[in-house]
């Protein structure tokens, strides 16, 4: 390594942790959005369309750590990146995981996948769905089905952010 990459990463290192030090942004945990209607001659609303939305921010923080979907019914989830640093530096994405998937393991594999923006290839079969790897300012909606009630945990796996960026979306 060359003394002027050295230096560049010397310096991105301190304003890592300048900028990770600091105010927390999280917000109370609360109910995801959901739309519900109802059908005639149905006794409860039965709920169309699931549609939650996430932050990841600078201070490697999702503003929610839970989030809530209907069984069967198509989930629209949309990460915003609402920081500033580019992904080469403060990457986000989400990746939700099959129940039962080794977080830890997964989360070794992915330090390994910088070319796939750290989604492991070879765990393909442990994924339900993830978004793009963001930068600052960028954000990214996909849209899935969990037709199984259960606990299904979601992470960022940008190298070093799944010690604070995780959480579990609750399929009801």
């Amino acid at each position: 390594m060359n003394a002027k990459t050295k230096i560049s990463v010397l310096v991105l290192m301190g304003f890592l942790t300048i900028t990770s030090c600091g105010k927390k942004e999280t917000t109370p945990v609360e109910a995801t959005e959901v739309n519900e209607t109802s059908t005639e001659g149905e006794a409860a609303p039965a709920a169309a369309e699931n549609v939650l939305v996430i932050e990841g921010n600078d201070q490697m923080q999702f503003n929610k750590n839970e989030l809530r979907a209907v069984a069967g019914k198509p989930i629209k989830l949309t990460l915003k990146h609402v920081g500033k640093i580019p992904k080469e530096a403060m990457g986000h994405n989400l990746v939700i995981l099959q129940e039962g998937t080794d977080e830890a393991a997964f989360a070794v594999k992915a330090i390994a996948a910088k070319d796939t923006d750290y989604i492991p290839a070879s765990e393909k079969a442990s994924i339900i769905a993830h978004t793009k790897l963001l930068g600052g300012g960028e954000e990214d909606t996909i849209e899935f089905t969990i037709d199984k009630k259960g606990t299904y945990n979601f992470l960022c796996t940008f190298p070093g952010h799944v010690a604070m960026m995780k959480g579990v979306l609750i399929v009801e």
